[in-house]
């Protein structure tokens, strides 16, 4: 039996991949001079952020399917938070590492914790598991927040 393969979902999942990606590339350039930062307390090894990156993005993408598969009248206003989602996250790294802005990395992640947790509400209201799915997004979110603001303060 042959397996059907569904685009839609395989498109959903890529889209936010392909944009970490984009940004990640972007942010290169700044990527030797935030090697020589004083570090926060908590910050952990370069390494783990492309892994945890790609998972959270992996589960954007997913949540966002569900939303889109839905029938519900909010999936529309769901999916349009989810784009101005994917639209401020792809910014934060190119302000923080390739321009080191850190000041104002600080005041857009901000709005990224904004509308990230929007973003939950109202995927809640259409698909709840779709909402859960982005709870660990929300907290590397309000985690990255911390990191962000601990190397504005310590390397000001």
């Amino acid at each position: 039996m042959e397996r059907k393969i569904n685009k839609e979902l395989v498109v959903s999942i890529i889209i936010p991949l392909v944009v970490g990606l984009i940004s990640s590339l972007l942010s290169i350039k700044g990527m030797s001079s935030f090697s020589m930062l004083k570090k926060p307390f908590l910050a952990p090894p370069g390494f783990i952020f492309p892994i945890v990156w790609t998972i959270l993005y992996t589960l954007m993408g997913y949540s966002s399917y569900l939303i889109y598969q839905s029938n519900d009248y909010h999936s529309d206003c769901c999916l349009k938070i989810y784009l101005i989602n994917l639209f401020v996250n792809f910014l934060w790294s190119p302000l923080f590492f390739g321009l080191n802005l850190r000041l104002f990395s600080l005041i857009w992640i901000i709005l990224l914790d904004i509308v990230v947790s929007f973003m939950i509400l109202c995927f809640y209201k259409v698909e709840k598991k779709a909402a859960l799915l982005q709870i660990p997004y929300l907290i590397w979110c309000l985690f990255a927040t911390y990191l962000n603001l601990m190397y504005y303060l310590l390397n000001r």
